[in-house]
């Protein structure tokens, strides 16, 4: 899930949107603990990340890391594409 490098996180997750412009929504889905129940729980957070090249499909897993604001949303940028969309070259 979420590994430090140097002091910039990366994370894994799955591309939900690519119609901006060298912009996509990646989201990346952890486990945490209910404060009550103590059970399992899904939580799914939606990160807006900056690719370049406009490389990125939706349904790609990529990994995204830390940087500057780049505009009033974007703090993460691609660093890589980990694994293609079944369908998809």
């Amino acid at each position: 899930m979420e590994k430090r490098k140097g002091n910039r996180k990366t994370m894994t997750g799955i591309v939900v949107s690519n119609k901006m412009d060298k912009t996509v929504v990646v989201a990346v889905t952890t486990a945490a603990k209910h404060s009550m129940y103590s059970k399992t729980i899904k939580v799914t957070n939606k990160y807006k990340a900056h690719d370049e090249n406009n490389e990125c499909g939706t349904g790609d897993r990529v990994s995204i890391e830390e940087c500057r604001p780049l505009s009033k949303d974007k703090r993460w940028n691609v660093s890589s594409i980990l694994e293609k969309a079944p369908g998809t070259n």
